[in-house]
């Protein structure tokens, strides 16, 4: 599993475990979690980043038509592998 660190907004770091990750309608997302252990809380990111961007933008989905049509998409990834409530 791939840990990535992201910048918050007040500079501080914040680690994540990428779990998956898919595009739709030309938008990058991450299902991400906050550790590597069974009990972690998920997360979905969508890329904002410009084409031009060195490094990657994300932002937490919080759309909540958004959220649930991305969220059925990683749990159709995920089925068998693990059990991810959001």
């Amino acid at each position: 599993m791939e840990k990535i660190i992201f910048t918050a907004d007040d500079g501080s770091s914040v680690e994540f475990y990428v779990e998956e990750q898919t595009r739709i309608n030309g938008t990058n997302y991450l299902l991400v979690s906050d550790s590597a252990e069974d009990e972690a809380n998920a997360y979905i990111l969508k890329d904002i980043s410009e084409d031009s961007q060195a490094e990657g933008e994300y932002v937490m989905v919080e759309d909540d038509v958004e959220f649930d049509a991305v969220s059925g998409v990683f749990a159709s990834m995920l089925e068998g592998d693990a059990e991810i409530t959001f």
